[in-house]
């Protein structure tokens, strides 16, 4: 089984880099394979918890290289809750690659693990008769400190339905519950890899250099 690494935390870094220099993307270090992916960037200033900053995947297998380019600058600039991320925001970030596996259909809205699993719902909007669905990662309901009603609630809230949520409303959701791997770099390590593995710290138009 393919696991999230270093080498791809730097090429999602990478990607970004090449993106707001005109650039091609260098070639990454890891192999191909097809997983379904997200990538996760946070922002940190003074110290303070890194705050999202985007986060966006795909719950269908992708080629892992063309998955994490295409999603590692999806998250940055087009993710619709922030603005693009800009170039001088780089030496806050942190990036999370997730390569999620161990898909279940779960017996009820309850048959998972905080911590443990994500979550994937689907259900009907009873207002408008659509469908809805949307999803977290595992690490999310443990990171918010939510019970498991609380996660649900907040899927559905997320899923875009604005309506009354009771028992009945959560009995009739489809769940899927799913593992993950995830690896999480900061931007000062993945200058710290490209000095010791390149010989020189990247040059980023329109960010302050870091030595």
């Amino acid at each position: 089984m393919v696991s999230a690494n270093r080498e791809m935390a730097v090429y999602c870094f990478d990607t970004l880099v090449a993106h707001y220099n005109s650039e091609t993307v260098p070639p990454p270090a890891f192999d191909e394979g097809t997983h379904p992916l997200f990538v996760t960037w946070k922002k940190a200033v003074n110290g303070a918890e890194p705050r999202l900053r985007g986060c966006i995947g795909t719950l269908e297998a992708r080629c892992l290289i063309n998955g994490f380019k295409d999603y590692a600058l999806t998250s940055a600039l087009r993710d619709r809750r922030f603005p693009p991320i800009q170039a001088k925001e780089l030496p806050f970030l942190e990036c999370t690659v997730s390569i999620l596996t161990d898909y279940e259909t779960a017996v009820h809205y309850l048959d998972w693990e905080i911590g443990k699993h994500g979550l994937i719902i689907e259900f009907t909007d009873p207002d408008y008769n659509t469908r809805r669905s949307a999803t977290y990662l595992p690490e999310v309901a443990a990171h918010e400190g939510w019970t498991q009603i609380e996660t649900i609630d907040s899927l559905m809230r997320k899923a875009g339905y604005n309506g009354l949520i009771n028992e009945s409303h959560r009995k009739r959701l489809r769940l899927t519950r799913y593992k993950s791997t995830l690896y999480t770099m900061h931007y000062s390590d993945y200058v710290s890899f490209v000095k010791r593995t390149r010989g020189a710290v990247p040059a980023v138009n329109g960010a302050k250099p870091i030595h």
